[in-house]
């Protein structure tokens, strides 16, 4: 059984039926990429995945730790060890990143105001901001700055990928990442989420376009077609996606839309 294993899994928004039959085994280690035209119902699997009230599940299930996460609260799934990166982060005025950062980290590690045991100390917390934050070319400022506020959409998405080195969870989901970002910042992005490679972590990458996966190299790569995985394999699945686009499983009408 693998570790994170999608079974069958069928997601409704507003009556309508939008993944329709999803499975997908992933293994800590592992880098997987879904690919997909637009609106094949790759952010409704992000979502779907880490519990967002907008999307009813209507069947299946996703196992984690032997847990089915469909029965978890938000919160509960990324305690658990799972990550979400958002396509569109949101903008939270009053909080600092670093408040923010600190707090979700006490959090998942279980420290509740009273064991400070379980609290991040300001040195270990430091020490683990200063690597991460030298790659995504992210100076002190940062961290006093309101979570988003003022972002720019590279800054906003390195934003997320520093959240998922400080949390360091065992599933991490990255929906479309790399949508607006220029070249330097899908680099800087790419390479933090190398360094965070290992054995420990395995990565669901959700990404439209082949471009970050030229600079993170997927084991397994997912073609996600009108609600349905259509073909799996490995990396060379993105190099003939890069060449014919996905025209074999759409129409034209479809591809207008």
């Amino acid at each position: 059984m693998a570790d994170f294993e999608i079974k069958d899994l069928r997601v409704s928004v507003e009556g309508r039926e939008i993944l329709k039959g999803i499975s997908l085994s992933l293994n800590e280690g592992e880098v997987h990429a879904v690919m997909g035209p637009n609106g094949s119902g790759k952010s409704t699997l992000s979502n779907a995945l880490m519990g967002h009230p907008g999307y009813r599940v209507t069947g299946g299930e996703v196992l984690f730790k032997g847990r089915n996460v469909l029965e978890l609260q938000p919160d509960e799934r990324a305690r658990l060890g799972m990550y979400l990166a958002f396509q569109y982060p949101i903008v939270v005025p009053g909080i600092t990143m670093a408040n923010f950062l600190r707090t979700a980290l006490n959090a998942k590690r279980g420290y509740d105001g009273k064991d400070k045991s379980k609290a991040v100390t300001p040195k270990e917390f430091r020490a683990l901001l200063k690597d991460q934050m030298k790659t995504l070319r992210m100076d002190d400022s940062f961290l006093s700055r309101y979570i988003n506020e003022g972002f720019s959409g590279g800054e906003k998405k390195r934003a997320e990928i520093l959240q998922m080195a400080v949390l360091q969870p065992e599933i991490a989901i990255l929906d479309e990442t790399d949508s607006g970002l220029d070249i330097d910042s899908i680099k800087y992005v790419a390479e933090s989420i190398n360094a965070m490679r290992g054995p420990n972590l395995g990565v669901l990458i959700i990404t439209h376009y082949t471009r970050i996966l030229e600079f993170i190299k997927a084991d397994y790569v997912h073609v996600l077609v009108d609600g349905q995985i259509v073909r799996s394999g490995g990396p060379e699945v993105a190099d003939e996606l890069e060449k014919t686009g996905y025209k074999e499983w759409i129409t034209e009408d479809e591809e207008a839309s």
